[in-house]
């Protein structure tokens, strides 16, 4: 596993579809070590901090295994940083990481928090309002981490796991329980509730659907 490409970009307010926004999704690779600080990288900003950012999506990452794919789709070359990821990786897709993953890179210390839920802002950057609900359905969300240790890292350093809990779930899992649409069994989503190293809210919406399940059961 390794960074492929770090991308990065400041807020900048664009015209789309005959008014103003404000928007930090155009990110673009950078050579040579950068900083990441708890909130985000040296260079990197986010434009509204109620729904983006914070301690939970300090960093955005996303497998570079989905580009060839989503060229194909979409017919066209698309450059690394085309999602709004901060860093690019490779050998680490939904599948294999996990919430609360840690995993080391240069010399910071990253863990895994959360899948992405695109906002109307994709959209803009694919030059496409449906592509955001494209994106959330293919499951190829990426997926969200929170800085435990700040520190350095660049383009080409390993990613190297540090710390796994062996009670959590995949980043798919999560996806799936939240997006897919099928029925999720109790044993499961009360296993997502719990997960210390998923947000609140997530575990919060968890619980609701347990308690649907458990008064369903008692009818």
């Amino acid at each position: 596993m390794k960074v492929v490409s770090v991308n990065v970009g400041k807020p900048r307010t664009i015209a789309w579809q005959g008014r103003k926004v404000r928007t930090g999704i155009f990110k673009v690779p950078v050579e040579g070590k950068v900083e990441v600080g708890a909130l985000h990288l040296e260079g990197d900003g986010q434009a509204d901090l109620r729904v983006h950012g914070g301690v939970d999506k300090a960093v955005y990452a996303y497998p570079m295994e989905h580009y060839p794919t989503w060229s194909a789709e979409l017919g066209r070359a698309l450059p690394y940083g085309q999602f709004g990821e901060n860093l690019t990786l490779s050998g680490l897709t939904e599948d294999e990481a996990r919430i609360g993953d840690r995993y080391r890179i240069g010399s910071a210390l990253l863990e895994i928090s959360q899948p992405r839920v695109p906002c109307f802002k994709l959209g803009i950057r694919m030059e496409d309002d449906t592509f955001p609900q494209r994106f959330l359905e293919s499951l190829r969300s990426g997926f969200y981490l929170r800085v435990a240790v700040a520190g350095t890292l660049e383009a080409d350093d390993e990613v190297e796991l540090e710390f796994r809990d062996a009670g959590s779930l995949t980043v798919s899992a999560i996806q799936r329980l939240t997006f897919d649409g099928a029925d999720a069994d109790a044993g499961t989503l009360d296993q997502a509730a719990r997960l210390e190293s998923l947000p609140e809210g997530w575990r919060r919406r968890f619980r609701q659907r347990l308690a649907e399940i458990s008064g369903k059961a008692r009818w």
